[in-house]
């Protein structure tokens, strides 16, 4: 049996330009997660009773940014065109449901970290075994991703009226915004 993962197979991308959408996507996504998380800040304040755990999220976010920031120069890979329209879509979808409320804006945490979970665990499977401290650091990632999820749900995430409506609404928005930054 031949081992293709290191061969060129029609429709699969070279490996740097696999490694180059990869880091690309996750570092819009990391981008866009720490905007989420300072809409919710700017509407929540300091004293709300979310804030020291939205907080904590946000520090982790911080962290998976500045990572993939350093990844960008390491594997001299092409940050997306559309930073600007994540750090207004994803302020705004981090404070219109935090105006909504406690639960709304959990059910948004739920529902991104649902999608990232999956596209973690997607992407490093698809890593070669030469990989191995990419696949090392997303799969720390994926980790804190999936915690950020069990916190929403325990914060009431699926007790939002129309739940279903506002997780998937927001789960396929993460999944077009994913399209969108491997490829432009």
């Amino acid at each position: 049996m031949t081992d293709l993962r290191n061969k060129r197979v029609p429709n699969r991308p070279s490996k740097e330009a696999q490694l180059d959408r990869i880091i690309r996507v996750d570092h819009a996504g990391e981008y866009g997660a720490v905007r989420i998380y300072e809409g919710q800040l700017a509407v929540f304040g300091d004293h709300h009773p979310m804030s020291d755990t939205i907080k904590h999220m946000k520090e982790q976010e911080d962290v998976h940014l500045e990572r993939f920031n350093k990844l960008i120069r390491e594997y001299n890979a092409r940050p997306t065109l559309i930073t600007p329209l994540w750090h207004a879509a994803g302020y705004a979808l981090g404070a219109g449901t935090a105006l909504m409320s406690t639960e709304a804006a959990m059910a948004c945490t739920e529902a991104v970290e649902e999608v990232i979970d999956k596209h973690y665990a997607e992407q490093i499977e698809s890593l070669d075994d030469d990989e191995g401290a990419l696949a090392e650091t997303l799969e720390q990632f994926r980790l804190e991703e999936v915690e950020h999820k069990e916190i929403a749900i325990a914060n009431g995430a699926q007790e939002v009226p129309a739940h279903g409506i506002l997780y998937g609404a927001i789960k396929l928005g993460v999944k077009a915004v994913i399209k969108v930054a491997e490829r432009i």
